[in-house]
């Protein structure tokens, strides 16, 4: 192999635009720049620590991991938009991918993305965490009885959280709120 040819994917996985991170069990066992930077933390100290860390709250954690088991042992990978923290507190949407490296582990081995979106999505409003998953879920598309089965609520429950966003968003109908949410209107 010449110098030419030869690819330093370490150096790539270390510099790229986008926050990654190697991770077993969910908890990251190699990071890159990106992702320190973007949650606030010395790379070296992201090395083993829990996803959990990066979470608003331990349940948002435990529900988003059961969340992912079925859609990664369907698939193969996840993505979706939340709510995750950084390291001094502040909240912001973040867009993340993951997939898995052994089809029977979802939780084991992976390769996880993180985007910042919240240039374009800001967290202007005091939210519950469950309103914070089923804003999530909304900004996704899903009508509140597919979210009612995915979290294990009532459909009934589920408007109630809607409703609580509208008034919260000052958004007059669903369509409204989830444009708010998604960046698409200005608060």
């Amino acid at each position: 192999m010449t110098a030419a040819s030869h690819i330093d994917y370490e150096s790539i996985f270390l510099h790229a635009p986008v926050g990654m991170c190697i991770s077993s069990n969910r908890a990251i066992q190699a990071s890159n720049e990106a992702l320190a930077r973007m949650f606030g933390y010395p790379r070296n100290s992201m090395n083993g620590m829990s996803f959990l860390q990066l979470y608003p709250t331990m349940d948002e954690f435990l529900r988003t991991g059961d969340r992912i088991i079925p859609i990664m042992n369907t698939r193969g990978r996840y993505s979706d938009e939340r709510i995750m923290r950084r390291a001094n507190g502040e909240l912001f949407w973040c867009h993340v991918t993951g997939h898995a490296m052994q089809a029977a582990e979802p939780l084991g081995p992976g390769i996880w993305t993180f985007e910042d979106v919240s240039e374009k999505r800001p967290v202007t409003a005091e939210l519950t965490p469950r309103e914070r998953e089923i804003a999530a879920l909304l900004v996704q598309g899903k009508t509140s009885k597919t979210i009612a089965r995915e979290v294990d609520l009532s459909p009934r429950t589920v408007e109630m959280h809607r409703a609580k966003l509208m008034r919260k968003f000052a958004a007059a109908t669903s369509s409204e709120l989830v444009h708010k949410l998604v960046g698409l209107q200005q608060f």
